[in-house]
């Protein structure tokens, strides 16, 4: 089989598998994201409380507390 024969093949099975995706409906798309948009929040929210915590710990440590 040559590269391009493979090629061919490799993209009809791409075109028969995208034929089979189920999309989402408008509704399920706002909620997964606002899921996602509210992830970040709280992400960001403990990434910013660790950041503090480590940031007073070294400021204690180098003040030789």
């Amino acid at each position: 089989m040559s590269a391009f024969t493979k090629t061919k093949e490799y993209l009809k099975g791409v075109a028969a598998e995208s034929r089979r995706v189920t999309w989402p409906d408008k509704r399920e798309l706002w909620g997964s994201t606002l899921v996602v948009i509210a992830f970040i929040f709280i992400l960001a929210a403990t990434t910013l409380v660790c950041d503090k915590l480590i940031e007073g710990f070294i400021k204690l440590v180098h003040m030789g507390a």
